[in-house]
């Protein structure tokens, strides 16, 4: 073994960059807590990035007390799409990490997300993000359904294999990648408080489709906690986040085709989510959990939310050919 806990291999040549966006200083303590953790880390990061989605102020506060700490403004559009671009633009690391504004990485983080690399093949590398509830899980809230909160769910694999998408508060990516197809969608991805996601599974099928032979790895021993605090805990907030990403699947499907967009998606409202409503039921009626046949509603709701979102959104969608739908050449940094 190295001595950063990894094994010889080709992982041990790249250089990570992480980028972590922030839209408010509102959330000070957590972007703080976010660095510090990427700071730890047993595989040391090349740089870290700090976005301040069009907030001067937020950058320079960065700047003035984190010097180590690459700070810049979102270029683009507002947006967590822009900014994760912006810092894309000036990363110098072969690979680029992403990690929420609200997460904490685990110590071996990087360490197991550049392990993937030493496939070839392999165009990214993701992990788990574990919700942190803040004021506990609601009792009715189901697993099935923590993509709400931007968190692993189940129905995702236990171990380490190929996927279709990986998630955006715990995902590196090889930065020729960007080089190659561009940046995320500046339609696609949360805008300040909005709840508007799609953008990760979009930029992922794009790179399949231009190397159909390569692929992304889902790594579920790299770890991130993400904050969940008790606003993301009400029905309210999961109406509203199923909606949307109805409405960005809507988009995405639009942009890539449907077959591609909603492969992963298939599998998942016909084999995870029915299983998922069944032991509701059953922890309700057998197992004397009274919040067992709440999540059971939640999820036939929650599939029937997203279901109206994703149909609206395909009435309204914009053709693929409108400019609203082309997603512009990102440009990357030149090597250092």
């Amino acid at each position: 073994m190295t001595s950063n806990g990894g094994y010889e291999g080709q992982h041990n040549r790249l250089d990570v960059s992480v980028v972590i966006c922030a839209y408010t200083e509102d959330r000070w303590d957590d972007l703080s807590a976010a660095i510090e953790s990427v700071r730890e880390q047993t595989f040391p990061a090349l740089e870290i990035i700090a976005v301040a989605d069009h907030n001067p102020a937020l950058r320079d506060r960065i700047r003035s007390e984190m010097p180590d700490v690459v700070a810049i403004e979102n270029r683009y559009t507002r947006g967590l799409s822009g900014a994760r671009n912006s810092g894309t633009a000036v990363a110098r690391g072969g690979v680029i990490a992403f990690l929420d504004d609200d997460a904490v990485a685990a110590p071996d983080w990087l360490t197991w997300l550049v392990r993937g690399y030493d496939d070839p093949l392999v165009l990214g590398v993701g992990g788990v993000v574990e919700p942190d509830w803040l004021a506990g899980r609601p009792g009715w809230f189901p697993e099935e359904f923590d993509w709400v909160v931007g968190c692993a769910f189940r129905g995702m694999p236990q171990r380490r294999e190929p996927v279709q998408r990986i998630i955006g508060a715990n995902m590196s990516i090889r930065r020729e990648v960007f080089a190659a197809i561009g940046g995320f969608h500046s339609g696609l991805g949360r805008v300040g408080k909005r709840p508007i996601a799609g953008e990760e599974t979009e930029f992922c099928i794009r790179a399949i489709q231009r190397w159909p032979r390569r692929y992304f790895l889902y790594e579920p021993r790299a770890k991130v906690a993400h904050r969940v605090p008790a606003s993301r805990g009400c029905w309210e907030y999961f109406r509203s986040r199923c909606y949307a990403e109805g409405l960005s699947k809507a988009v995405v499907s639009r942009l890539v085709g449907t077959g591609e967009g909603l492969a992963s998606e298939r599998s998942y409202a016909f084999r995870t989510l029915p299983r998922g409503a069944l032991n509701g039921i059953g922890d309700g009626l057998f197992r004397r959990d009274p919040a067992g046949l709440a999540r059971a509603g939640a999820i036939i709701a929650g599939l029937a939310v997203t279901t109206s979102g994703y149909l609206a959104g395909m009435a309204a969608a914009v053709p693929r050919d409108h400019p609203a739908a082309v997603n512009a050449p990102l440009p990357v940094a030149e090597d250092a």
